[in-house]
């Protein structure tokens, strides 16, 4: 590790994946592990740097160099120990995590970065199969309990964090199943099921109870809950999609990416589907939104059987590599290729939607517009271009413009909590306006990474414990 004669024996590679037409004939995850030796091969890259820029992009504070170096001896169990300390799920960050790592490895100013995703992930695994990865109990019971309201990845890292420390923890999931967006709104093929489960089996045998089906505000009250509780975090997620309040909105057809995620879910797990269906078979969709959620929409819509997928995004294309506004270590806003986008569908840029229409209360077409963006005082600024109008077919179309802020009715309501302008949870070090109610994850900090949600769920543990001892 460190040598120069490393980086020049090997390059940088990454795990192979099944051939696009064969995986998307199931929901199944599609990564090809590499082996043992080629991840270390790849550890061994690392420059071990003076300043490790790596470390200071990652939300978790990964210890990256560190792990690079155990790895690259083949310390397995060492580096898996050293993981944990800063990433309570791993499993989670290692398949959904964009990496914000590599982009600041220093390698990456004119080489390939280190792997340190898969490097995470190859850890991680190892540890389960070998029975590394085992359940933590407290040594000694504060007696004190603490409600989590939401059992996302924030929810599971609070709950984990304070149980370890003694706490008796009780975690609260409105839907039927534990792992809150992991569970429902990621696709299979991204992360299976299995995966959450065997983590939630550890949680469970260290103590962690769960209630699943209890929506707090409304089927729980929150006085109950606060009766019952010394502390409560909030970790709820940013739940309320941006809308399109365009003329035609209200035609069938039109459906928020969220719900065709879910139900594709909840299709796979052979479980009974109580709304509508949303189904791309047959139909050409159009998917309004750029980012992951969309392509996460192209991916299942191809699973499905759509006839034809478009994925249409307000913003610019971006640039395919770094430029003098985003220097390294920076994060580049550069195009990047989702795995479903190389399966198929159409792309395009500086799109805007004017309206729908369609027929007998159905959709069936987009009529668009291009646009032209421009940099005016210091800011972008969108013209749509005379003359540019176009029209898509369209019999599907779904909503993947991200999130706007948490749900405010029923519990946020029922707290009387304070919310920052952007309509999120307002807290100062996790504690809300009410001394024993904490808060974390997108419903604090507004719609995230899964990373970050971890970092915030420790840091919001921390801030629950130290009200909870200071309070003994």
């Amino acid at each position: 590790m460190g040598m120069v004669k490393n980086i020049i024996k090997y390059n940088r590679e990454t795990a192979e994946k099944e051939d696009a037409e064969l995986r998307v004939m199931h929901h199944r995850e599609f990564y090809i592990p590499q082996t043992e030796n080629a991840i270390s091969n790849q550890a061994s890259r690392c420059m071990d740097c003076g300043i490790a820029y790596c470390n200071h992009a990652c939300p978790l504070g990964n210890v990256l160099p560190d792990l690079n170096a155990l790895v690259a001896d083949q310390k397995w169990e060492k580096a898996l120990k050293m993981l944990h300390k800063t990433n309570n799920f791993p499993e989670f960050t290692g398949r959904l995590c964009p990496a914000l790592c590599e982009a600041s490895c220093t390698l990456s100013i004119n080489e390939e970065a280190t792997t340190t995703k898969e490097i995470e992930l190859k850890i991680i695994e190892k540890g389960f199969e070998e029975g590394w990865v085992k359940p933590q109990y407290a040594t000694i019971k504060s007696g004190r309990k603490v409600a989590v309201i939401g059992s996302g990845p924030a929810g599971l890292t609070v709950a984990q964090q304070l149980c370890r420390v003694g706490h008796h923890v009780t975690v609260y999931e409105r839907s039927d199943e534990i792992g809150g967006i992991l569970a429902r709104g990621i696709p299979d093929y991204k992360l299976e099921k299995s995966i959450i489960e065997r983590r939630v089996f550890q949680l469970k045998e260290e103590g962690i109870k769960f209630k699943t089906n209890s929506h707090v505000g409304i089927d729980i009250t929150t006085a109950e809950i606060k009766s019952k509780y010394d502390a409560v975090c909030l970790c709820g997620g940013s739940s309320v999609p941006r809308d399109l309040n365009v003329e035609g909105r209200q035609l069938q057809g039109i459906h928020f990416a969220m719900d065709f995620l879910i139900q594709q879910n909840l299709i796979n797990q052979n479980k009974k589907i109580t709304s509508d269906s949303i189904n791309a078979k047959d139909k050409h969709v159009v998917i309004i939104g750029g980012g992951d959620t969309g392509a996460d929409c192209l991916g299942i819509s191809i699973r499905q059987g759509a006839k034809q997928v478009s994925q249409l995004e307000l913003m610019p294309k971006p640039p395919h590599s770094r430029n003098a506004q985003m220097p390294w270590p920076y994060w580049p806003m550069i195009l990047r290729t989702n795995t479903a986008h190389e399966e198929g569908g159409n792309r395009e840029w500086s799109i805007a939607t004017k309206y729908f229409s369609g027929e007998n209360g159905v959709v069936n077409k987009i009529h668009c517009i291009r646009l032209d963006w421009v940099n005016e005082n210091n800011g972008m600024v969108m013209n749509e271009i005379p003359g540019s109008e176009f029209v898509i077919k369209a019999d599907l179309v779904l909503f993947a413009m991200g999130f706007l802020h948490p749900d405010h009715l029923g519990m946020l309501e029922s707290f009387d909590l304070e919310k920052d302008e952007r309509g999120n949870v307002k807290a100062e070090m996790n504690q809300t306006n009410h001394s024993n109610i904490f808060t974390a994850g997108d419903m604090h900090t507004g719609q995230s990474l899964v990373c970050k949600a971890i970092a915030d769920g420790r840091k919001a543990a921390v801030a629950i414990d130290k009200y909870l001892r200071n309070d003994l």
